[in-house]
């Protein structure tokens, strides 16, 4: 067995048997990287924040601002080099999917405990494995929201949870030890067993509340309350399921939207569940925008291969006929490159 096929148990042992040296390296930080990253800071955790340009420096001079569901001001390390970060307990990916494994190259050389990143998709866990090797890589998907504003601040919209397990399925003390630190510094965070099944199910809901997003350009509860994008978007997620059900996944109820209990019943009933799902944003998380239309309206590069595409790509694989799904990838991706032209 080489070093990069170490057991998880035995590598936790000699890695992080306590949060040490760099506790925390954060690779991205947009709303959820900054969102972690200060509530980290302020739990008492080593953080390091790996930033680029702009962002770099306004946290250099400003630290990390918080508000909405919480409000905090943290000054935090913060490296424009990633080559710089010499080694951390955790690395956690919060960057766009666009361009990860170029993200990720320069911190091959990096002395990491584990690494696992929160990004869209489901092709993520395999580049992480890339870099660092699978013995390494913790799966997780984050149920949380937020904003990185014009001012540098993040708006703080939606707590729920951030699931991390292990890719083998098993339940483990750095899983646990991971999510246990994020859970008590404020961000909601649970060990799974069933981590691949959840990364799916969250994907599987991701998309047509991706596509929606920026065919409507509305806050999320609108679309969601409005009956017939709720039709289109349960139409879309039946499809992304089949496409889960191919790939040797059978996706739950437990992330962004009970994906089981849709595909289950009556496009009638799961119009319903819908349809609550929108009052329940519009009194709860009125403010909640999906990511992907938030980079739409910035102006910023959409990761549409990186998800929708893929999906397209792998259900092309699998000779499966999915044409909304289809059709929603090219009416998104027509959507993104006509917003950057003008």
């Amino acid at each position: 067995m080489t070093a990069r096929e170490v057991s998880p148990g035995a590598m936790w042992a000699r890695k992080m048997h306590a949060m040490s040296r760099t506790g925390f390296a954060i690779l991205g930080a947009g709303a959820l990287g900054s969102i972690l990253g200060a509530h980290l800071v302020r739990a008492g955790h080593p953080v390091v924040m790996l930033a680029r340009g702009r962002r770099a420096a306004g946290i250099a001079q400003q630290g990390l601002r918080i508000k909405g569901l919480v409000e905090i001001a943290t000054p935090v390390e913060v490296l424009s080099d990633p080559t710089a970060l010499r080694q951390a307990d955790v690395l956690i990916v919060a960057t766009k999917a666009i361009g990860t494994a170029a993200a990720l190259a320069p911190l091959r050389a990096a002395d990491i405990g584990c690494a696992l990143s929160i990004q869209n998709g489901v092709v993520k866990d395999e580049l992480l494995a890339e870099i660092f090797g699978r013995g390494r890589v913790l799966g997780a998907l984050a149920n949380t929201s937020g904003e990185l504003l014009a001012t540098g601040e993040v708006l703080f919209t939606r707590n729920v949870n951030i699931a991390i397990g292990e890719l083998t399925g098993q339940m483990s003390e750095r899983a646990a030890r991971v999510s246990h630190s994020i859970d008590a510094a404020g961000v909601r965070s649970s060990a799974v067993v069933d981590i691949v099944r959840q990364e799916w199910a969250k994907f599987v809901s991701w998309v047509p509340l991706a596509a929606l997003a920026v065919l409507t350009r509305a806050d999320s509860w609108k679309y969601l309350s409005d009956p017939d994008a709720a039709r289109v978007l349960v139409r879309l997620l039946r499809e992304a399921a089949r496409l889960a059900q191919a790939s040797g996944v059978s996706p739950g109820d437990e992330s962004m939207m009970p994906v089981a209990t849709l595909c289950r019943g009556t496009e009638a009933e799961a119009l319903e569940i819908v349809m609550r799902m929108g009052a329940d944003f519009r009194e709860n998380a009125p403010q909640h925008r999906m990511s992907i239309l938030q980079d739409l309206e910035a102006g910023r590069p959409l990761e549409i291969e990186e998800t929708l595409g893929h999906a397209v790509r792998l259900a092309a694989e699998h000779s499966l006929e999915l044409p909304l799904l289809e059709n929603a990838y090219r009416l998104v991706a027509a959507v993104g490159r006509i917003r950057r032209q003008d």
